[in-house]
């Protein structure tokens, strides 16, 4: 049992170290936090049912899901080497659309709901 929780100490710690450095160093982790933050305190201020609260706000997690894989796509790719190559630059641009079609849904999902309030 001990093994169990060390396990689970190790994985928080590791976790947080990895939100931790994504949001000093890259801005665009930034930008959508202070976005879900706004998308956040608007949820709750409008007159909005349990499950579009929930939709919205888990969209706007999984947008920072999304850019936590495009930063450590970019990272990994950025390690490898530095020279220019057509895989690399697919590899990014590939991660940064997942960004941007899960922001597009979060868009989506905002713009339905919003819709069915008037």
């Amino acid at each position: 049992m001990r093994k169990f929780f060390d396990h689970i100490k190790d994985r928080t710690r590791w976790s947080w170290q990895g939100l931790s450095s994504t949001w000093r160093e890259e801005y665009s982790f930034r930008a959508w936090g202070w976005a879900n933050l706004a998308s956040g305190v608007l949820v709750f201020a409008l007159p909005l049912g349990t499950a579009e609260r929930a939709v919205i706000l888990a969209l706007g997690i999984l947008v920072l899901v999304a850019e936590l894989f495009n930063t450590a796509i970019e990272r990994a790719v950025d390690h490898t080497s530095t020279d220019q190559h057509v895989l690399a630059g697919q590899a990014k641009d590939a991660a940064s659309a997942a960004v941007a079609l899960t922001a597009v849904a979060a868009g989506v999902a905002w713009v339905v709901v919003l819709i069915g309030l008037l």
